[in-house]
This record gives C-alpha cells, structure tokens and sequence, in this order.
C-alpha cells in the first residue's frame, strides 16, 4: 500500500508540464525544469516520489506503431490453467515482441481466454507467426487460443488535470 500522495503546487505543475508526454530532448528532466523555473533534479526527485507513492503508475515510450510501419496488431488470447496464468503472462510478456501481457477474467461458456498478449506485425501473417511463438511457448498449457485483430485506432491518453 502506498502512502497517500497529496500533490503541492510545484507537483501540480510537473504533472501538468508532462502529462501529454515528456519533451521529445536528450534531457527531457531539464526541459520540463526550465520550463518551470525549477532545478532539474528537484523534478526528477518529485516524479520518482509519484512513481513511489503510485501517484504515477509508469514513465514509459509510448510507441505509434503505425508510423513505424506495423499496421497489424494482434490482441492474441489463450486459455491456459488458472494455477499457471502468472507464471505463463511473465514468461510470455518477455518475449520482445509482445508489448503488453495481461490476466484477464473468463467469461464462461462464450469466453474460455484468460491471458492476453498484445503482438504488433507489418501484416498479419507476421502477427500469426508470432501467436505461433507463443504458442510453442506455452505449450501444452496452451488449451485454445485466437488473434483479435485491430480494426481502427483509438487515441490513447490517460487522466489529464487542468493547468
């Protein structure tokens, strides 16, 4: 459990200078600094006291596949044991090519899937060749599995506070 996080106004305004993302710049803790009036490494100590409090879950890339030409993406989802779902998600989710791997709840009888691995390809033959990968991966724990694919991109943002 986290203790609470109670933001004060500088916080207020680091989340606000980076919640669209962080400047696209060899320092980007620097930027957001100067832009602030504030040194670099109170920034940086105050986004690593969020990240530690839970205030913000993740500092991550955010990739638009699409611009790097991987216009199939495949949700895969497989039915594997409920005993092994977590230790078959973290050996799947290291493989590079899955960019994100989650449990999620069946919903019996129309939906067996319990473990769901996102895979981005060039074209779906590249998408079903890795679904094989993970396939071979889980091997017999692997009861049933389908690739859902993408039909339409949706933006992506999280909650945004007002400056």
């Amino acid at each position: 459990m986290h203790a609470p996080f109670i933001p004060d106004d500088t916080d207020r305004r680091i989340i606000v200078a980076t919640q669209g993302g962080l400047p696209l710049v060899p320092q980007p803790y620097h930027a957001i600094a100067a832009q602030l009036d504030l040194a670099p490494a109170e920034v940086m100590a105050r986004m690593a006291r969020m990240l530690a409090t839970g205030a913000i879950r993740r500092i991550g890339v955010v990739p638009n596949h699409y611009a790097l030409g991987y216009k199939a993406n495949g949700m895969t989802v497989w039915d594997v044991p409920d005993t092994r779902v977590d230790e078959l998600g973290r050996r799947v989710g290291q493989l590079d090519f899955v960019s994100h791997c989650y449990r999620r709840p069946r919903r019996l009888p129309d939906w067996p899937y319990n473990l769901f691995a996102m895979a981005h390809g060039r074209d779906r033959a590249e998408v079903e060749d890795k679904t094989r990968r993970i396939a071979a991966l889980l091997g017999r724990a692997n009861r049933s599995h389908d690739i859902l694919y993408s039909t339409r991109i949706l933006k992506k943002a999280g909650l945004r506070i007002g400056g």
